[in-house]
């Protein structure tokens, strides 16, 4: 099988050791163990006592209760049935297309997204149509041109929400309108919502499984809960077709997911509203800091970004974005994810939701080199 390289994860693996400053970082601060444990108002030497005595077998081939129950809460009503658990998002996002998209098949995917929902299915042979999100329509779908480009044989429609690169939320009322045109050709419609789970105000952030029982989730513990070191994430779809299909290639590929991540993400998700007040505090902090230097900084522009963890911010400079990056870090150690690696040229994808200091002291420098080129 013939796939393209996958951009962002090659340029990341190539720089991120590299750096001073990681500014391309997209989790929210990560937690350490121990921080998981005081959060969860866990004895830090009792816990891990017990947990050296786990046996290293395979855990729960579908997931332990605890962790099928604490994913099912992030929904409005889902069931544990509900639930494929994956070696993370990035294999959830796999075992989907390769599970559901065939030759003969067309899906629409946004575009910029993360490039998964692309490539693979091109290198299924699917025909994949572009739904482009750009900065005029704020980034969010344009309804009509999606109506125009679905047919008889369009099998899936995915999306990405809250968006990576950009942080655009999908307003509820278009996710519907969404769903009406693939009920009307009676395609899956597959969410990414990795970034899903923190709003700025607290309220709910409805997912795709709440409005379409063709609609499939992807979920992970790596973003918004601060664990990307736990490898879970997670498949949600109320059409037990899909369930039974995904369970069918994950014997293929998965078994069963690690059981310590089993463990720590289903502590976590029991004790989930403790993570996300001090990660909310982090986002909504930072995410003003980054508003505020965008706005001071005339040789650059965005919109910013709603929801998630990652801004697309656009400079004025003729440069390619590969080739400012490259040259940031040279000289400053400042490290963004160059815009190219999502087909959007003369931007930069920055991730803001970790130290607030040195957030600061990596946009100032980049201000300075901005100034100096």
């Amino acid at each position: 099988m013939k796939i393209k390289t996958f951009k962002v994860e090659r340029w990341m693996n190539e720089w991120e050791e590299k750096c001073t400053y990681n500014l391309a970082e997209t989790c929210i601060d990560s937690l350490t163990v121990k921080e998981l444990l005081e959060l969860a108002g866990e004895d830090v030497n009792e816990y891990m006592m017990k947990l050296a005595d786990t046996r290293l077998t395979y855990s729960h081939i579908f997931g332990s209760p605890e962790l099928l129950n604490g994913i099912a809460s992030l929904y409005e009503d889902v069931k544990p049935e509900d639930i494929v658990p994956t070696h993370g998002a990035i294999g959830a996002n796999h075992q989907v297309i390769m599970t559901l998209i065939e030759p003969a098949d067309n899906m629409v995917s946004v575009m910029p997204t993360y490039q998964q929902h692309y490539s693979i299915p091109e290198s299924l042979g699917a025909e994949v149509r572009l739904l482009n999100l750009n900065y005029e329509n704020e980034f969010l779908p344009d309804i009509e041109y999606l109506r125009s480009i679905v047919d008889k044989n369009t099998k899936m429609i995915t999306i990405n929400n809250p968006n990576n690169p950009s942080g655009s939320w999908i307003p509820v009322e278009k996710m519907k309108e969404i769903v009406e045109i693939a009920k009307s050709v009676g395609a899956y419609v597959l969410c990414d919502e990795v970034y899903r789970g923190i709003s700025e105000d607290g309220s709910y952030l409805p997912s795709i499984v709440d409005l379409y029982d063709k609609g499939i989730s992807v979920g992970s513990m790596s973003k918004c809960y601060s664990m990307a070191g736990v490898r879970m994430g997670w498949i949600v779809c109320k059409d037990p077709s899909v369930i039974h299909l995904c369970h069918e290639r994950r014997d293929y590929d998965t078994i069963s997911c690690a059981v310590i991540d089993d463990k720590l993400a289903a502590l976590a998700l029991k004790h989930k509203d403790k993570i996300i007040e001090r990660n909310r505090a982090i986002l909504n902090t930072n995410r003003q800091i980054l508003d505020d230097w965008v706005n001071a900084t005339p040789e650059v522009y965005y919109r910013r970004p709603v929801a998630g963890t990652t801004a697309l911010v656009y400079y004025r400079k003729d440069m390619s974005s590969v080739e400012l990056c490259e040259d940031l870090m040279r000289k400053y150690g400042v490290l963004f994810t160059p815009g190219e690696c999502f087909e959007i040229e003369h931007s930069v994808r920055i991730g803001y939701a970790f130290d607030s200091k040195l957030l600061k002291e990596g946009l100032d420098l980049f201000a300075k080199y901005l100034k100096e080129i």
